[in-house]
């Protein structure tokens, strides 16, 4: 009895071992598929460029990028994945692939991509992988997006910069071609301004945003600071 144990105890690990070496590689030929992409440029319009970034929790990046100059909005959303229209519950499963992410709507005679891009590392823990403070998993996962060979360049020659600081090869954001941003659920929308008692609110988002605030206060809008 013991030895028939034995024997399905090591087939169960041994099939538990594949698979888990199975989803390894598949995540990785789904990451190299995404870099291996052409960017999605979005146009222009009425002389607004969009941006997308995705940072951990929505709700504090969101707040983040709404308190800078030239920012006209940030839209709370999902980035990064391979099915279509992702929900909250579904993204939080880990298995669409997508990240909580924000579309950025900004002015570039105020504010440049490349400040955007100051703004993102800023505003994070540039080192954490799969996640931003209390937030594990790779739905909240860091991912700079770019549009074109111009921002790509941009934000490698950050990384670059940042790697003197922490080590080459310990900045963990993804750097990945911009596809498609899908746009949250409306209760996702300005949810740090229309739920300043939430307790995550409280304790993670607000501190999160009045670090940022204290680090680049040249940035700011008139009245933005907490």
């Amino acid at each position: 009895m013991n030895k028939i144990f034995l024997i399905v105890s090591t087939a169960l690990l041994f099939s538990a071992q594949v698979s888990c070496q199975s989803n390894k590689k598949n995540k990785e030929a789904e990451g190299m598929a995404q870099k291996n992409q052409q960017p999605v440029e979005v146009a222009t319009e009425n002389g607004l460029k969009r941006a997308y970034f995705a940072s951990g929790c929505f709700w504090c990046v969101e707040a983040i990028y709404e308190s800078v100059k030239g920012v006209k909005e940030s839209i709370s959303g999902y980035s990064g994945g391979h099915t279509k229209n992702p929900t909250y519950e579904s993204s939080n499963t880990g298995t669409t692939g997508h990240a909580e992410a924000v579309e950025i709507i900004y002015n570039p005679d105020v504010v440049s991509f490349k400040t955007l891009v100051d703004v993102y590392f800023g505003s994070q823990n540039i080192t954490q992988v799969n996640g931003q403070g209390p937030d594990r998993g790779s739905q909240y996962r860091s991912i700079i997006f770019y549009q074109n060979d111009e921002q790509k360049q941009i934000i490698e020659a950050k990384i670059s910069e940042l790697e003197k600081e922490v080590g080459e090869g310990n900045v963990a954001a993804q750097v990945l071609p911009f596809q498609k941003f899908w746009v949250a659920e409306g209760y996702h929308q300005d949810y740090e301004e229309n739920n300043p008692q939430n307790p995550y609110i409280q304790n993670v988002s607000i501190p999160r945003l009045k670090k940022f605030q204290k680090k680049f206060p040249e940035l700011l809008k008139e009245g933005a600071s907490h």
